[in-house]
C-alpha cells in the first residue's frame, strides 16, 4: 500500500512539474500567432491534465495545483487575447463619472484624450473593432472593471493583476460550492477537478481575463441554494450571474418548475427584481438602445469558429445567392427557443437531469452560432462535472485549433481548421450518445 501511494506521489509529481513548465513558458514566452508552440504546449498540457486526474491523490494536493496553475500567470499580459484591453478602459469611464454605455472609445479618443492615464495604449490594445463600438458587458461585469482602476489607475499591468486576482478567487468559490452541490447530488466531489484543473479553463479565464468564472461563481451559489430551498438566496445569485454574462438566462425555464407555481412566480420576480435594481445605475433611454444593438451584433457582423453556420452560410451562399449572416438574428434564437421550450416541458425536478438539459441547450446554442471563442464554452466545461458526458472535455482541448487562424496580420478564417476542431469531439459525442443509450435500453430491460 506504502509503495503505491509513493508512485501516485511520484506521478502526481511528475504530470503537475510539467505542466508549471509549460504554464510558465505560456504566460510569459508564447505570442499567439506561434501555431506550433501553441499546438505542442496545448498538447502536453491536456496530456498532463489527463494524467493527473487519474492519478489518485489527496483532494488538497489537487487543489493546491489548481491555485500554482493559476498564481503563474499572475504577473503575465494576456497573450491570446485582447479583450482586457477594453475591460481597463471600461473601468476607467465608470471612476471617472462616464457610462461606458453611451460612449464608444472612438468619440472619447479625440474629445477627451487625456481623461485618464495609459488612455492611448489602451484605446490601441482594444484594437480597432471594439473601439468603434460601445460597451456589451453588463453591469455585475463592469465592477471587477472599476475595482481594477480604483486600485490601479496608472498601470495596465497593475489593473490586469487585480483583475486577476479577482478571476481567481472566483474560481476558487467555484471549487468551493461545485463541491458542496457534488455532495448534494450524491455525485463523486472529484469532478469538481474536470473544471479546476482543465487547461482551457486555467489559460481563458485566469490567464487570457475572461469573467465567465464569475458568472460561473455566481450560478453555482444561485443552484446550491436552489436545492437547499432558499428561493430569495437563490434569485439574488441568479440575477448576479445574468448581469455578469447573459448565458444563464437560457436556463431560467428549465429552473421554474423546479417549484409550485406560486414559488415559481415569486423566483421569477425576484430574479427579475434584482436585474432591474442592478441595472439602475447605468439606467439611461440610450443605454437600452446602445446595449441591446451592442448585442445584436453578435448575430449580424460577427463570425468565428462557427460549425453549422460556416456550412450553410456556403451552401445557402452557392446555391441560392442568400447571405445567410442576414437571418441569423432570426434563426438563433428561434432553433434555441425551439429546444429550450422542448427541455422546459419535461418538467423534471431532478437536479441532475436540469443540469444535463443545460449542456443539451448550451451544446446547441453554441452548433448554430455564429461566433464561438474558446472561453465561450467554460461553462459547458462545468457543466460537466454533474454528468456523465465528457465529450465537452474533448471540445476544450480541440478548440484551441480555432487559433491557428490569427496571424500577425489578423485574422484568416480556416474551414480546415473548423472541421478538424468540430469532427473530434462530435465523434466523441455521438459514441457518448450511443453508449448512454445502450446502458440506459440496458438498466430497463
Amino acid at each position: 500500500m506504502s509503495r503505491q501511494i509513493t508512485t501516485n506521489k511520484l506521478t502526481f509529481l511528475f504530470w503537475g512539474t510539467l505542466s508549471i513548465l509549460v504554464y510558465s513558458y505560456f504566460s510569459y514566452a508564447l505570442e499567439r500567432h506561434e501555431h506550433l508552440n501553441l499546438g505542442i504546449s496545448i498538447t502536453l498540457l491536456f496530456t498532463c491534465y489527463y494524467f493527473i486526474l487519474k492519478t489518485p491523490i489527496k483532494y488538497s494536493l489537487m487543489v493546491g495545483l489548481g491555485v500554482l496553475f493559476r498564481v503563474i500567470f499572475l504577473f503575465s499580459i494576456p497573450n491570446l487575447s485582447q479583450d482586457f484591453y477594453r475591460f481597463i478602459w471600461d473601468g476607467q469611464l465608470i471612476i471617472n463619472g462616464l457610462n461606458p454605455y453611451l460612449f464608444t472609445p472612438n468619440e472619447l479618443i479625440n474629445t477627451h484624450h487625456a481623461l485618464f492615464a495609459q488612455m492611448e495604449p489602451l484605446y490601441k490594445g482594444m484594437g480597432a473593432l471594439s473601439a468603434q463600438h460601445f460597451s456589451n458587458y453588463p453591469p455585475i461585469h463592469q465592477l471587477p472593471f472599476a475595482i481594477a482602476a480604483l486600485i490601479s489607475k496608472k498601470s495596465i499591468l497593475g489593473s490586469v493583476i487585480i483583475l486577476r486576482i479577482i478571476i481567481i478567487l472566483a474560481d476558487i468559490g467555484i471549487l468551493i460550492y461545485g463541491k458542496k452541490l457534488l455532495e448534494l447530488l450524491k455525485l463523486p466531489t472529484h469532478n469538481i477537478f474536470y473544471y479546476f484543473l482543465n487547461p482551457l479553463i486555467i489559460i481563458e479565464l485566469t490567464g487570457n481575463l475572461h469573467f465567465e468564472a464569475l458568472m460561473l461563481f455566481f450560478f453555482v451559489v444561485s443552484l446550491y441554494f436552489l436545492c437547499k430551498q432558499k428561493l430569495i438566496h437563490s434569485a439574488i445569485f441568479m440575477g448576479f450571474s445574468i448581469l455578469t454574462k447573459l448565458l444563464p438566462v437560457l436556463f431560467l425555464p428549465l429552473l421554474i418548475y423546479h417549484f409550485k407555481f406560486k414559488k415559481t412566480l415569486l423566483y421569477s420576480l425576484l430574479v427579475i427584481g434584482c436585474v432591474i435594481v442592478l441595472c439602475l445605475p447605468f439606467f439611461e433611454i440610450q443605454f437600452i438602445k446602445n446595449y441591446s444593438n451592442t448585442i445584436g451584433l453578435w448575430f449580424t457582423n460577427f463570425e468565428f469558429n462557427s460549425s453549422f453556420y460556416s456550412l450553410g452560410k456556403s451552401v445557402m451562399s452557392k446555391c441560392f445567392g442568400i447571405q445567410l449572416i442576414d437571418y441569423m438574428p432570426t434563426i438563433v434564437p428561434f432553433l434555441t427557443a425551439i429546444f429550450v421550450l422542448y427541455f422546459s416541458l419535461q418538467k423534471t425536478k431532478d437536479p441532475k437531469k436540469i443540469l444535463q438539459s443545460f449542456i443539451w441547450i448550451l451544446t446547441i446554442y453554441f452548433l448554430v452560432s455564429t461566433t464561438v471563442h474558446p472561453w465561450y464554452i467554460t461553462t459547458l466545461v462545468f457543466l460537466s462535472c454533474f454528468t456523465n458526458y465528457k465529450f465537452v472535455l474533448v471540445w476544450s482541448a480541440t478548440i484551441f485549433f480555432s487559433y491557428f487562424t490569427y496571424h500577425k496580420g489578423g485574422v484568416d478564417a480556416n474551414t480546415l481548421i473548423e472541421v478538424i476542431e468540430y469532427f473530434s469531439f462530435g465523434i466523441v459525442l455521438l459514441f457518448e450518445l450511443i453508449n448512454n443509450r445502450k446502458t440506459t435500453t440496458s438498466s430497463l430491460s
